[in-house]
């Protein structure tokens, strides 16, 4: 039990704040109901915390990290057979909020969920954030600990202007920082075998040998 739990159900108060809670959830899950209806597939659009957050065009720098890390991720994934990899579209569901994490990746058992006509997808097993000045403090707040809690194993955040690699795994519902480098290898704990130079991340030869590598 956390401890703003335990100091509620000893407040005097409790009804009068449970009653402000369910209002105010049953008007966020009417927002979202709206926003399912009317979000536009072709806009990246997330919902958090019962507002509809629009995201501004990414930076080139910021794409080419993105498609960097899902070229390597999912031909490996692809190749071996261990789920399926999906970017920044995927429209990933939560108990209270939705998101759109920059590269996702899916284990077997979730992946064969997936249909040519999915649109909600599950919770991922793994995430990656690309920041920008924008979303950085969602990043690191919100999105940090809703995934911790709700089974994505593995978080990592990329800094592209420092070219640093955030690795974040789950242990109890919380994340603890395993690796933060911009040198050196990153191995990830979810995808079984996955590891690459963090180079591979910001140099495109790098990110060549790498490919040609994992298709040898």
């Amino acid at each position: 039990m956390s401890t703003l739990v335990a100091e509620l159900l000893q407040d005097p108060l409790l009804p009068d704040t449970l009653a402000t809670l369910q209002q105010a959830m049953e008007t966020e899950r009417a927002r979202r109901t709206r926003f399912y209806e009317e979000v536009d597939e072709d806009a990246k659009a997330e919902f958090i915390n019962g507002e509809i957050i629009r995201h501004s065009p990414a930076r080139n720098l910021h794409l080419q990290v993105k498609d960097r890390l899902q070229t390597l991720l999912g031909t490996f994934v692809q190749i071996r057979h261990l789920g399926a990899v999906r970017g920044e579209k995927a429209f990933c569901v939560f108990p209270r909020h939705d998101y759109e994490p920059d590269v996702v990746f899916f284990g077997p058992e979730k992946a064969a969920l997936l249909e040519p006509n999915t649109r909600k997808f599950p919770i991922p097993d793994f995430a990656c954030e690309i920041l920008s000045d924008s979303t950085e403090h969602r990043d690191r707040g919100v999105k940090l600990r809703d995934f911790a809690a709700h089974g994505v194993r593995e978080y990592w955040i990329v800094d592209a202007d420092l070219e640093i690699v955030e690795q974040y795994l789950a242990r109890e519902g919380v994340y603890a920082l395993a690796l933060k480098s911009g040198s050196g290898e990153v191995a990830s704990t979810v995808v079984a075998g996955f590891r690459l130079p963090i180079r591979a991340l910001f140099d495109e030869a790098e990110n060549l040998r790498v490919l040609r590598a994992i298709l040898a």
